[in-house]
């Protein structure tokens, strides 16, 4: 749950509040009704929903979203797994009683083990899944094939002094404005590193 866990707060963090949930729906999906890991993960993913829905004016959807996260999450320890759930339940009573407060405040960023997670802080697995979920949200725009070969590439850098994919990953993630420029340098990037294999592997043919 960790790696999810974090992939997803760090796609909430970098704005895609929609997306977010994509990372935790298999691990809900997963547990047992009622839990309190099954009510952690539900009521985080209502959040981004109302977040989501107040963000675009839909403010009996954010109303009824709040209300229905802060019932999935009351009872929680205010750190929960190391999220910060005090101030998501603030946020939800504020939400849930003004929703055109999501217009008028900035959205919450979500705090793990006392820090506002970015995708620098993430190990590879679960930069793979928060990359994976922000190319899922966008569609025909990015090339999955693309992000999950980059991500290999990362993993295989780990054990150098090379971090080259693993910058642009962050970059691909956490930067919605300059997005499509970074995955352009992503693709050539992976087209380069493609060919340097070609290569090698013709001089033992």
């Amino acid at each position: 749950m960790e790696e999810a866990l974090a992939a997803g707060i760090v796609v909430h963090n970098a704005g895609e509040h929609h997306a977010a949930h994509d990372a935790w729906e298999d691990e809900w999906l997963a547990l047992d009704a009622g839990t309190d890991d099954e009510r952690f993960l539900h009521g985080l993913i209502q959040f981004t929903a109302a977040v989501y829905h107040g963000r675009r004016r839909n403010w009996s959807g954010a109303r009824k979203l709040a209300r229905s996260a802060r019932e999935y999450l009351a009872g929680l320890d205010r750190d929960y797994r190391g999220v910060d759930l005090a101030s998501v339940r603030d946020y939800l009573r504020r939400l849930g009683d003004d929703p055109e407060y999501a217009e008028r405040a900035r959205p919450l960023e979500l705090r793990y083990d006392g820090r506002v997670l970015a995708a620098v802080d993430l190990e590879i697995d679960a930069l793979g899944v928060a990359a994976g979920v922000v190319v899922e949200e966008h569609g025909a725009e990015f090339d999955e094939a693309v992000v999950e070969q980059a991500v290999g590439y990362a993993r295989e850098e780990a054990d150098t002094a090379r971090s080259r994919f693993r910058a642009l990953l962050c970059d691909f993630v956490d930067d919605a404005d300059r997005r499509a420029l970074v995955y352009d340098r992503l693709r050539d990037h992976v087209r380069r590193r493609r060919r340097e294999e070609e290569d090698v592997d013709g001089l033992f043919e």
